[in-house]
């Protein structure tokens, strides 16, 4: 394994030379959405009697003349697809190509620990996938494989009206939806802003803020009498006492209140909807990955793994009951329950040193939670814009690049822009972006390349990490077809991501059908459905 890595991927700048054109280059961008379906799978190449091609007669979303994998290789390793370019291979980016060749291969040289190969990745999976076990077993392990106490997924029969409260980012909602028949009738929506101040102050003042804006709502559509549930979407690692109950077990993104150790989060909001005499009932507490996977399963029966790839990033999959050794309640008829994965922390604990890189450790350095959440911070949207930074920060201390980009001037949304222009064959835009995060340093049509080369090996990264772990969840599920619901704005707006997760899954799993779903507000219907699904269950128990 050691030695398959070494050969493949140490000298990777220069193994890559003649690459290009047998590697994934210059692909379009994501395929439009069918019923908020992204309509990649694998296998057959359809999904819902819709053929999946790249415009070139391809499908599975890989391109320039790679066929899906399965044909070429040998239990996942040394295989050889028809362009006769080995499996550990098909995963690396495209060479930079530039004029100055020396400076190409400068660059390359500094990225080289940002580029991974097959076999790499297959290491990864298999840390993974102890990880796994480890934490279903409730031994030491960096995932937390938290039992969320969602026994099943929707049936078409939800019915009801519920409140959900959406919070995850510095903006949360409040919304009021109705369901008849399984399916959404109703939607009301009101947006809150959440101050600095509250997201890093005491924990009692966040929740009382959040129970104002509760009632504030209410009293807009006229129901503050009314008696409701509420489904509460807390997009944060919890330690979950039933479907209703949690305390948090760590802060990530923005948000570090204090005063939250060994707090029940959704009975802290409870106390706070009584001391304004609201008749709101706290029914549901789950996180956004499960409210995806719920959402995604409302759409197709088919899915059964749940991801966020968008500010942070996460899993969540429907596991067998027996596998699971946390339960806090009866669960003798239940026989697959939803667990939640935390991979943002996949590594906490050292098992992926081998991954990081002088750029990885600035980005976990100059942030709000160091040493926290390491994996998200390869893959999260908060996360890339600051990679892009540190990375041309090196090339520019060693030659390589004009200057050094202010720290926090570029964003996810500026990886995104690069990509995009780099996939039409465009650089005014980056140059322009370039110029005015570097304060006004001219930039040249060279730079700019150099820049979307960085962009391009950081989001393949992504794509790949994101790709190992959804590929080892496909293979302990052993499931004939299994849909993906992800959501998150990496994932809608990055112009690569989908077709590069399609392509990487297929690689890593090539025996496994699966199909990436693009499923919508899984924090807010998801939520809500969630609430009617905890409601059927109960209901059935008297």
């Amino acid at each position: 394994m050691q030695m398959c890595c070494i050969l493949n991927c140490l000298p990777k700048c220069f193994h890559r030379k003649n690459m290009s054109t047998v590697l994934e280059n210059g692909c379009a961008g994501v395929d439009t959405h069918v019923n908020g379906h992204i309509p990649y799978t694998n296998g057959n190449g359809t999904m819902n009697g819709i053929h999946n091609t790249n415009g070139n007669g391809i499908s599975n979303g890989i391109s320039n003349g790679i066929s899906n994998v399965s044909n070429g290789t040998i239990n996942g390793t040394h295989g050889v697809n028809g362009s006769g370019t080995s499996w550990e291979k098909q995963f690396l980016p495209p060479s930079l190509q530039l004029e100055d060749k020396a400076r190409a291969l400068k660059v390359e040289s500094k990225l080289s620990g940002l580029v991974l190969c097959g076999a790499t990745l297959r290491q990864v999976g298999e840390v993974f996938a102890r990880e796994i076990e480890n934490g279903l077993r409730e031994k030491p392990s960096s995932l937390q494989m938290e039992n969320t106490y969602v026994p099943e997924l929707p049936d078409g029969t939800e019915e009801g009206v519920f409140l959900a409260l959406d919070l995850g980012g510095t903006n949360f909602r409040v919304l009021f939806l109705e369901l008849r028949g399984g399916q959404l009738v109703r939607e009301d929506v009101k947006h809150y802003h959440i101050s600095d101040e509250l997201r890093v102050g005491p924990g009692v003042d966040l929740f009382n803020f959040l129970a104002d804006c509760v009632q504030d709502f209410l009293r807009s559509e006229g129901m503050e009498k009314d008696e409701l549930s509420l489904g509460f979407t807390f997009s944060f690692p919890l330690k979950q006492h039933s479907i209703s109950s949690g305390e948090l077990t760590t802060w990530t993104k923005s948000f570090n209140c204090e005063g939250m150790a060994g707090v029940d989060v959704a009975a802290l909001l409870q106390r706070c909807l009584n001391e304004r005499g609201l008749k709101v009932t706290v029914q549901v507490l789950l996180n956004d990955t499960t409210g995806t996977l719920v959402a995604g399963a409302h759409l197709d029966p088919e899915v059964a793994i749940g991801v966020i790839l968008g500010t942070g990033s996460n899993g969540c999959y429907m596991e067998r009951a027996d596998r699971v050794m946390h339960w806090e309640s009866a669960h003798e008829r239940v026989h697959d329950v939803c667990v939640d994965i935390e991979w943002g922390a996949f590594g906490d604990n050292g098992c992926l040193n081998f991954l990081r890189t002088e750029f990885d450790n600035e980005v976990d350095r100059k942030s709000l939670l160091a040493t926290s959440f390491t994996f998200e911070k390869y893959i999260g949207g908060k996360y890339l814009g600051d990679l892009l930074c540190s990375v041309l920060g090196g090339l520019a201390r060693d030659g390589v690049f004009p200057a050094v980009p202010t720290w926090g001037e570029l964003a996810s949304a500026h990886v995104s822009m690069f990509e995009e222009e780099n996939s039409v064959g465009e650089w005014k835009r980056t140059a322009e972006a370039l110029c005015e995060a570097c304060g006004g340093s001219t930039m040249s049509r060279a730079d700019a390349l150099v820049a979307q080369h960085v962009a391009r090996v950081i989001s393949n990264r992504a794509a790949q990490l994101v790709s190992v772990c959804i590929s080892t969840i496909l293979r302990r599920m052993e499931r004939n077809h299994t849909s993906v619901a992800v959501d998150g704005s990496v994932f809608k707006r990055h112009p690569r991501i989908a077709k590069l997760m399609n392509k990487y899954i297929s690689l890593l799993a090539p025996k496994h059908k699966f199909t990436l779903l693009g499923a919508e507000d899984g924090s807010g219907k998801g939520s809500a459905l969630t609430a009617a699904i905890a409601a059927r269950v109960a209901a059935r128990q008297f």
